[in-house]
C-alpha cells in the first residue's frame, strides 16, 4: 500500500520554513504506541526514528504511562524548579540505586534544563570554571546542540552557519578512522599539544560521542576510547563523554562508553532518560568537579517532575535485572545480518552500528535520501544522517518486537531494491 500525502494548508501556511522532519514525512500524526504512528486517516506506520533517541521504550509505554497518570491525578507537583520535591527524590534514589552504584560510578548529578543542549552547556561551563582554560576540543562529523556552545563544538557547516556570529573556543581533531586507519591514533593531537608553536591554547576538556549519531553512526573503537581516556588523563584535560542519543541503552549498556572500560569526567545525558520523551537532561560529573557556586547555572524548567516519576519508573521496569542490554544486543544481531545481506547484494552501500543504532551508507548520497522516502511511502519512518544526508539511519524502540523489527528490516530492504 503506497500512501498518499495530506493537505498540510495550516503547517504550510503559519508554520515556520525552519521545520524539518514534517517535509520528509507528509502525514498529520494523531495517535502512537509502541513502536507503531498512526495519522489521522488511519494509516499505520512502523517508527524507526523513536523521537530521533527519544522514545527508546516506545510511544506511550503502558507502564509508564501509568506512573504518569496516577501522578498527575494526585496533584503531584509539575513545575518545581530546583526545589526539593518527592518525585526529584524518588528518581535520583533509583538513578544511584539501579545506574550509579551497580557500576561503580563516583558521579553527582545535576539537572542544567530540558534539552540536550543545556546538558553540553553546563558541561563546557563546568570543564572551563574547573580548569580555567576556554579551549575545547572536539571531533570531526560531531554534534552536540543548536546553542552557540554546543555549536561551536558541533562539526557540520550547514547548522554552525545559522549561528551567525563566530564560534570560538572550539577546536576539531580527526575522529577514529577518520583517516581510514592509515595515520596513528591522535598522531596531530599529541603533537599539537606538546609543541609550545603549534598554537593550540592548552584544552580545559575533550568532547566526543561514542557513536556519531547525526554525523553518520561513526562508531568509536573501544581502544580508541580508552586511548584518548589517557591522552586526556597525561595531559590534564577532563574527558566529556555526551551520550544524548547513544546513552540510555540504545548501544547495550545504559551508558555508550561501558564497553570501553572508561569512566569520563563529565557525562551528558538527555533524550530518552525521563523515557517518556518528556523533556529532562542530566550533566553528571566527578564529585571533585563539583565547583558551582549556588544559581550560578540554573533554567526555569529543569524541573519537570512528571518527568522525574516517567524517568524513575523507567529504570525500575527495564534496568534493575539486566535484561535489557541483553535483548538490545540480540535485537542489533537481528539488524546486522539483514545490512549484510542488503550490502551483499548492493555495491554502493555499507553499514555500521553498535546495539539498536545502525547506518547504511551509500556511495551517491542522493540515493539515502529516496530510500527514505520510498520506506515512508510503504509506512516506515526512517531519517538520514551524514553531512551529505548519505547515511540511512535506524533508530527503532528498543523495545521493538523481533517481528516488528523484521517487518521493518524487510520494508527497508524493498525499499533499497526499488530505488536501485
Amino acid at each position: 500500500m503506497t500512501i498518499t500525502p495530506p493537505a498540510l494548508s495550516v503547517f504550510e501556511s503559519l508554520e515556520s520554513e525552519v521545520r524539518s522532519y514534517c517535509r520528509s514525512w507528509p502525514a498529520v500524526f494523531d495517535r502512537a504506541q509502541g513502536a507503531r504512528l498512526t495519522d489521522e486517516d488511519g494509516h499505520s506506520y512502523l517508527d524507526f526514528f523513536a523521537g530521533a533517541g527519544s522514545l527508546n521504550y516506545g510511544h506511550n509505554n503502558p507502564v509508564l504511562k501509568r506512573a504518569l497518570i496516577d501522578y498527575i491525578e494526585r496533584d503531584g507537583i509539575t513545575h518545581g524548579l530546583d526545589m526539593a520535591t518527592t518525585a526529584k527524590r524518588a528518581f535520583l534514589e533509583t538513578f544511584e540505586n539501579v545506574i550509579l552504584r551497580p557500576r561503580d560510578l563516583p558521579y553527582k548529578v545535576m539537572f542544567p534544563g530540558p534539552t540536550g543542549t543545556n546538558a553540553v552547556e553546563s558541561a563546557l561551563k563546568l570543564a572551563r570554571k574547573v580548569k580555567g582554560r576556554e579551549s575545547v576540543v572536539s571531533f570531526t562529523n560531531a554534534f552536540h546542540g543548536m546553542s552557540l556552545g554546543s555549536l561551536a563544538v558541533t562539526g557540520n557547516a550547514f547548522k554552525r552557519a545559522g549561528a551567525g556570529i563566530p564560534l570560538v573556543h572550539g577546536t576539531p581533531m580527526p575522529f577514529d578512522n577518520y583517516f581510514d586507519g592509515q595515520v596513528p591514533d591522535f598522531l596531530w593531537f599529541e603533537r599539537l599539544l606538546e609543541d609550545q608553536g603549534s598554537g593550540l591554547n592548552k584544552p580545559a576538556a575533550v568532547i566526543v560521542e561514542t557513536v556519531q549519531g547525526e554525523g553518520g553512526i561513526n562508531v568509536a573503537r573501544a581502544e580508541w576510547l580508552r586511548a584518548l581516556q589517557e591522552l586526556c588523563h597525561r595531559q590534564d584535560m577532563l574527558l566529556i563523554v555526551d551520550d544524548i542519543q547513544m546513552g540510555c541503552g540504545r548501544t547495550g549498556g545504559f551508558f555508550s562508553f561501558e564497553e570501553a572500560g572508561i569512566v569520563p569526567d563529565i557525562v551528558t545525558l538527555s533524550k530518552s532518560i525521563s523515557g517518556y520523551g518528556l523533556p529532562m537532561s542530566l550533566c553528571l560529573f566527578k564529585g571533585e568537579l563539583d565547583v558551582w557556586e549556588p544559581g550560578e547555572h540554573n533554567g526555569t524548567f529543569r524541573g519537570n517532575n512528571p518527568a522525574f516519576v516517567t524517568a524513575a519508573a523507567t529504570l525500575d521496569a527495564y534496568w534493575a535485572d539486566g535484561q535489557m542490554e541483553k535483548q538490545t544486543l540480540a535485537r542489533g544481531e537481528q539488524v546486522e545480518q539483514t545490512l549484510l545481506a542488503i550490502c551483499g547484494e548492493e555495491e554502493t552501500a555499507q553499514f555500521r552500528g553498535r546495539g539498536l543504532v545502525w547506518g547504511l551508507e551509500f556511495t551517491d548520497p542522493e540515493r539515502a535520501t529516496a530510500v527514505c522516502k520510498r520506506a515512508f511511502e510503504l509506512g516506515l519512518l526512517l531519517e538520514t544522517s551524514g553531512p551529505q544526508s548519505e547515511v540511512v539511519k535506524l533508530l527503532p524502540p528498543l523495545t521493538v518486537t523481533p517481528e516488528e523489527l523484521d517487518e521493518g528490516l524487510r520494508t527497508l530492504a524493498r525499499s533499497v531494491r526499488e530505488t536501485a
